[in-house]
């Protein structure tokens, strides 16, 4: 979720690509910590406890908490090398917005008519799109995450890449069960301490999370009333527009700039409207106010849509595109409508981290400079793209492509 921090975003969405947290393998062997390690974390649990006190943690509850728990070489190895998903986008949606996860979210839309009726006159927030949420994020309650959350927490805690991370949510996860009056034994979910129906990190569980069940209790593991309200009150913090539509699939007329497609670049819709942007029916947008930005999820070459603010408000629930479309989707699935209509361009291979990095590379040898080469596609890589294809002629959608990184290598070659 986008109330996570950065690095478990990319866990989720990888590159956008993956629509829940990894979850130990059950019946698989756990490997263990080497003696020596097991030891330095030992220490680093005695050293602090003090830290966790001083915070305002019962001692107590840290005591329980770290009790028998140990180095998990699991979320290690995950915090080192989070997983590469190079699927298509068009992949990663057929299996996000599935028929059977649009028949089951149907059916939880009927078994919880009551409460979606209630969260939406509360919070502005449809039951689609929170039912979409629940979907995606554990398969409406099934896939969770059962690490115990204080062993992963203090495996990122104690060493590795995230340990400011991992600090400030075993922190935030002992306050949980001082404040909530939680078992910290039976507090379980993801590898980067993600937990309950709708996948909330410990700190935006103290911001955010609420009592949606009315018995007093915000409990999003075994709640989904409280799941889905807590989820609902963060959209809504977020900046929800109530009554307004995350966006829709639109036709783009011939001789589009695709330079001006980009979720960053909002206009008003009264532009898209001159620019010769329809609905995806050929029926012109109307004169609704407000604004919207074009999103070229495969490039020039497949489906476009128009997203509004509300898009941009599930970004910030998980800053993974691919994941903010498919919520987008499914909700609009849940409600009856059709498929997208345009065509995935499926001859096209996705690059994985090594491609994209030699992109930016042969970007920046040309002159088009992608501030860095880290093999991560973001505003400024996807600028360079766009100047690079820009002055070759090329349509300039931003889009990092195999043929793009081939036409790259083929041209520093002869520049040879």
């Amino acid at each position: 979720m986008r109330h996570r921090e950065i690095f478990a975003v990319l866990v989720v969405g990888a590159f956008a690509w993956a629509p829940a947290y990894a979850a130990a393998p059950r019946n698989v062997p756990v490997p263990v910590a080497k003696p020596e390690e097991e030891l330095r974390f030992a220490a680093f649990l005695q050293d602090f406890r003090p830290d966790a006190l001083k915070a305002g943690i019962m001692p107590a509850t840290y005591d329980r908490a770290v009790a028998d728990i140990h180095v998990n070489i699991r979320v290690e190895e995950l915090n080192e090398k989070q997983p590469e998903f190079v699927r298509p986008v068009w992949e990663y949606l057929a299996g996000a917005v599935s028929q059977l996860r649009v028949d089951r979210g149907r059916a939880q839309i009927a078994a919880n008519a009551d409460l979606f009726a209630r969260l939406q006159t509360e919070y502005g927030v449809p039951q689609e799109i929170l039912t979409a949420i629940w979907g995606l994020e554990t398969g409406y309650g099934q896939n969770a995450g059962n690490f115990n959350l204080f062993e992963a927490l203090a495996t990122l805690a104690y060493d590795g890449p995230r340990i400011e991370y991992g600090r400030r949510q075993f922190i935030a996860a002992l306050k949980i069960a001082d404040v909530e009056g939680r078992d910290p034994k039976a507090m379980t979910g993801s590898w980067a301490g993600a937990f309950g129906h709708t996948q909330f990190i410990p700190t935006t569980f103290l911001e955010r999370a609420v009592d949606g069940d009315g018995d007093g209790k915000r409990d999003v593991w075994d709640s989904p009333a409280d799941a889905l309200a807590s989820a609902a009150n963060y959209l809504k913090q977020s900046g929800w527009r109530s009554g307004e539509s995350w966006g829709e699939e639109v036709r783009l007329p011939d001789g589009f700039p695709y330079e001006m497609a980009d979720t960053d670049a909002g206009r008003p819709l009264s532009e898209w409207t001159q620019l010769g942007v329809r609905k995806i029916s050929g029926e012109s947008l109307g004169d609704e106010p407000g604004t919207g930005a074009i999103f070229l999820p495969a490039g020039y070459r497949g489906p476009a849509f128009l997203v509004r603010n509300n898009f941009q408000i599930i970004l910030k629930y998980n800053a993974a595109t691919s994941y903010a479309l498919a919520i987008g989707l499914l909700s609009d699935r849940l409600q009856g409508a059709g498929e997208i209509q345009a065509s995935w361009p499926v001859d096209e291979a996705p690059l994985d981290e090594t491609g994209r990095t030699a992109l930016q590379e042969g970007l920046t040898a040309l002159g088009f400079s992608t501030g860095g080469m880290d093999g991560m596609i973001g505003r400024q890589s996807r600028a360079a793209i766009r100047a690079y294809q820009k002055a070759r002629g090329l349509a300039a959608d931003g889009f990092a492509t195999a043929s793009l990184l081939t036409r790259i290598l083929n041209e520093r070659f002869l520049a040879r």
